[in-house]
């Protein structure tokens, strides 16, 4: 079970904006595929969280955008829980273009767990917290 996890994409053409360069949209669903690609790879698909009654949403994120990605680009949202807590947990990103060892995009989103029948935050069952171990923030390109 890696604590933490690469999730590879090539930016589509419909990726990109008027600038010529990604959407700020398709950075956002980039992260969101990251998230739920390394939950499943836990044990935690959508399916799962649906038997449980319970599962993750998003209370906010935050996003720095240093330098833009391209149509054919090929990239890797790296991700890891950087804070777990009773009801919530922090994951945290860097997007990284491996062909020229830069990092596009750092950011962190806030996820609450709640129960699908109430709405209403709840404690994060031990079994789901044993799944995503904290990890420290990781090299990359032997930083």
């Amino acid at each position: 079970m890696p604590a933490i996890f690469h999730h590879e994409l090539i930016v589509a053409e419909a990726d990109i904006d008027i600038l010529g360069h990604a959407n700020n949209l398709s950075y956002m669903a980039w992260l969101q595929k990251a998230a739920v690609a390394h939950s499943t790879a836990q044990g935690w698909s959508n399916e799962a969280y649906d038997r449980l009654g319970a599962g993750w949403v998003v209370r906010s994120h935050q996003i720095r955008y240093l330098r833009p990605a391209f149509a054919g680009d090929a990239l890797v949202v790296v991700t890891w829980i950087g804070v777990a807590g009773r009801a919530s947990s922090t994951r945290r990103y860097k997007i990284i273009r491996p062909a020229d060892r830069t990092i596009l995009v750092q950011a962190e989103t806030n996820w609450a767990f709640i129960s699908f029948e109430t709405g209403a935050p709840m404690r994060v069952p031990d079994e789901v917290l044993q799944s995503f171990p904290v990890a420290e923030e990781p090299e990359v390109f032997g930083e």
